[in-house]
């Protein structure tokens, strides 16, 4: 299996604006023509979730749950654990999701037993993998503590930000599969050092160490950052989204076989949550 094969697809552009260098969300046939390439490139999951406007929609008019292992998640919403999932299932065009994820934790922290549920389709055999899509390392404390069974994991983590970095030996021991978003800081990495907005100066230095590693290796700050994260042995799925067929090209492209030994730690950690930018 080829390193490529560890990239995961996001498909929030899909069905959103989203993330510092958004194009806008592509056509149909744009998705088509991502899709097709993803595939030959040897990725084989794609990453949604009910709350990405009409993505699951979108992917089943491509019919994208017969090319793909899907990983969906449950958002805060009205609707039962087994209502939302059994629509993503009818929206998607198929009867079985690889992975099925809490999107927001405060729904579990609100009422615990809506674990209950995820166990249960877990039972049906509806999906394969079933776990949290979490921010903060206290929420993956908790889950532990607690003794959930949970089998996948999505977090985020790059070059600037390893807060969950600690757990992963363990994790991998309890037979956990981890995903992991944010590989560019939500476009950060890509930013005019010069132009940064005043929040975000303290970071310029780290930036700029960056730069300089990228250039030691003769690859692009792109290139290290998507590296660093694939090359992790304890990663078994580096999301990755993307607005065209080019960018996901450039994705394939900037794969590579690289030794990266870079230990950056950032002091201000709060400046690594793109929601704490506005």
């Amino acid at each position: 299996m080829s390193i490529s094969s560890k990239l995961v697809l996001g498909t929030v552009q899909f069905g959103l604006q989203y993330g510092i260098n958004s194009a806008g969300r592509p056509s149909i046939k744009q998705v088509s023509d991502i899709l097709n390439n993803a595939k030959a490139g040897g990725i084989l999951i794609l990453d949604t979730s009910s709350a990405y406007g009409n993505a699951e929609e979108v992917l089943g008019n491509v019919e994208a749950g017969e090319s793909f292992k899907i990983v969906s998640k449950y958002p805060k919403c009205d609707k039962s654990v087994a209502e939302t999932f059994n629509n993503s299932l009818k929206l998607l065009g198929t009867n079985h999701f690889y992975g099925y994820l809490l999107h927001h934790f405060e729904v579990y922290c609100e009422d615990k037993s809506v674990w209950n549920d995820f166990v249960q389709l877990q039972k049906e055999g509806k999906v394969d993998r079933i776990g949290f899509s979490l921010y903060e390392p206290w929420e993956l404390d908790l889950i532990l503590n607690d003794g959930i069974p949970f089998s996948l994991i999505q977090v985020p983590y790059n070059i600037f930000d390893r807060q969950f970095e600690p757990y992963f030996k363990q994790l991998k021991e309890m037979d956990v599969e981890i995903h992991v978003r944010s590989t560019f800081l939500q476009g950060l990495f890509f930013k005019d050092r010069e132009t940064l907005p005043e929040k975000l100066q303290p970071l310029k230095k780290y930036l700029i160490q960056l730069d300089e590693y990228a250039a030691s290796k003769g690859i692009s700050v792109g290139d290290l950052a998507l590296n660093y994260n694939l090359h992790n042995p304890y990663i078994d799925g580096v999301l990755i989204g993307v607005d065209n067929k080019e960018q996901l090209l450039q994705n394939f492209a900037s794969v590579k076989d690289v030794e990266i030994n870079l230990d950056i730690k950032v002091e201000n950690t709060e400046l690594l949550k793109p929601i704490n930018w506005k």
